[in-house]
């Protein structure tokens, strides 16, 4: 049953406590020149905040067989397909000095996995140019959290988390923390949880930190089954999640991203998470 996520019920007693209590204070025994009342009102209004920002509704779940749904509520920022051209170094690449560094992202081989939609590292992505595409393309679906979405995220498919991951920009301790809205936010602090799904096909949810959200709190521990629309997580504050699937298994649905610079969605469609479907199962004469 959803009302407050975990951790904002804490948060609201206690403020709702405070303003009580001086609005009580006030009336009873002494205003203090008018600043109790005001201290217990303000203490009120920041706790209907808090508790706005830390909702959690309950959502009918979509029992569709052969769907995707968003992770995410937000605005659609751009569905594109992708190619892997790198990836994370293993610890004998690392000694052996044969990676790239960069500054922000950290460390690459340039190289990609063996069999990519393995999702068994980080890898490094990018864009596949029409007419260029391949099996091993997988698509990516952005959702823009703004400060007044719903922050709790949820699973776009039934399966069973395999990997769960933090990742910081090289040389942080936290951080870097570009604003979400803008591509590059990617390689903000992020955590990177892989699901195998019912089934063995894999997919990869990123919940990525903006220039307010400094804090995302995973529900899961690996190994532990989900289903569709399980609550999986939460970031606070305005922040974004990546959703990446194998191409050859799904095609994206028909939401409108921000980047088709559609007139009537100039933002990008709003998407709600456990509700919205972003992508659909390819039929089996399609896939790739």
């Amino acid at each position: 049953m959803g009302l407050l996520a975990p951790g904002g019920q804490t948060h609201v007693l206690m403020l709702s406590v405070m303003g009580i209590s001086a609005l009580s204070v006030g009336a009873l025994i002494d205003p203090v020149a008018g600043l109790m009342p005001l201290i217990g009102i303000l203490c009120l209004m920041f706790a209907s905040f808090v508790a706005y920002f830390w909702r959690d509704p309950d959502r009918p779940i979509p029992r569709t067989p052969g769907i995707l749904l968003s992770p995410a509520d937000g605005r659609l920022m751009f569905v594109e397909r992708e190619r892997a051209v790198g990836r994370r170094p293993s610890a004998a690449e690392l000694t052996s000095g044969a990676v790239e560094s960069d500054p922000h992202t950290g460390d690459w081989t340039t190289t990609p996995l063996s069999e990519p939609l393995s999702f068994a590292t980080e890898q490094r992505y990018e864009s596949v140019p029409t007419g260029e595409e391949s099996p091993t393309d997988v698509w990516r679906a952005a959702v823009f959290m703004s400060p007044l979405d719903v922050h709790v995220n949820r699973a776009p498919e039934a399966g069973e988390l395999e990997r769960i991951e933090l990742r910081r920009g090289k040389g942080r301790r936290r951080g870097p923390f570009v604003p979400a809205m803008r591509k590059e936010s990617e390689w903000n602090e992020r955590v990177r949880s892989v699901f195998v799904l019912e089934d063995g096909t894999r997919m990869e949810v990123t919940q990525i930190a903006g220039a307010l959200a400094r804090s995302i709190v995973p529900y899961l521990f690996v190994g532990q089954p989900v289903r569709r629309g399980q609550r999986i997580g939460m970031i606070r504050l305005g922040s974004r999640v990546d959703l990446r699937v194998p191409a050859d298994r799904y095609n994206p649905a028909e939401c409108i991203p921000a980047s088709a610079k559609h007139p009537d969605h100039q933002n990008g469609e709003q998407v709600l998470a456990g509700r919205t479907i972003l992508f659909h199962a390819r039929p089996a004469d399609q896939e790739e």
